[in-house]
């Protein structure tokens, strides 16, 4: 399974807190393998597992713990934060879901202004796994939440370059995706998916080693500090 390198910050003062990090990531499954900096307060892992999984295992040290780069200068990576509009609570989402990249990274209406789904060659909709010539380049499938509302996924797709689609958006639907096998018309056109329910635009993430910040300069205080006062 293919992996990915995170950079954590994590706040270190002394061998035990190094020996505590190290004893969890030590035979944890999906990890390749990891560094722990001492010096400069800093865990890189390589891993399959999903960042948030990763974050709390190490979390589990005791340790607080802040993503600062994912994947490398010469393998870009991106992030991007989705926002639930009003009405929909988070018992309200379990189940399956559409998940996809949108053509525009405009949220100035919110999910009604992101446009269609990221559809470059013109095609009809599709599932993620059929022949580029059957599907939006932007469709994704389908994400699973839990009761809680929370979904861990990887999608992994050949197609996808990062570099172009930096600055458009994704978004979770209301319905899942039927992948384009539907019987009404917009199975072709957005796999009779629903409403968009949440959604963000999808922007360039530091690489590893690029995030050197450790003061939030919108509070003056460490990160760490500033993690804590919003969580």
């Amino acid at each position: 399974m293919a992996t990915t390198k995170i950079e954590f910050a994590v706040p270190m003062s002394c061998q035990s807190c190094v020996d505590k990090v190290s004893n969890v990531l030590n035979g944890m499954d999906g990890i390749k393998n990891f560094e722990v900096d001492f010096s400069q307060e800093r865990v890189v892992v390589e891993s399959s597992l999903p960042i948030h999984q990763l974050q709390a295992a190490l979390e589990t040290s005791g340790k607080r713990v802040i993503i600062t780069g994912v994947g490398s200068k010469k393998l870009a990576s991106a992030v991007a934060v989705l926002g639930y509009p009003v009405g929909f609570s988070k018992g309200s989402i379990k189940g399956p879901h559409g998940f996809h990249i949108y053509s525009s990274g405009d949220l100035s209406q919110g999910c009604d202004s992101i446009g269609d789904h990221y559809n470059p060659y013109n095609r009809p909709h599709g599932g993620p796994n059929d022949n580029i010539q059957n599907r939006h380049l932007g469709d994704l499938g389908n994400i699973l939440s839990d009761e809680s509302g929370r979904a861990a996924f990887r999608i992994i797709d050949k197609h996808i370059k990062v570099h172009d689609v930096i600055g458009r958006s994704v978004a979770v639907t209301a319905q899942a995706d039927d992948l384009g096998r539907g019987s009404n018309i917009s199975s072709k056109m957005d796999g009779n998916s629903g409403e968009r329910i949440g959604c963000g635009i999808i922007a360039r993430s530091a690489g590893i080693l690029e995030n050197t910040k450790r003061i939030c300069l919108c509070s003056g205080v460490t990160l760490w500090d500033e993690k804590g006062a919003t969580s």
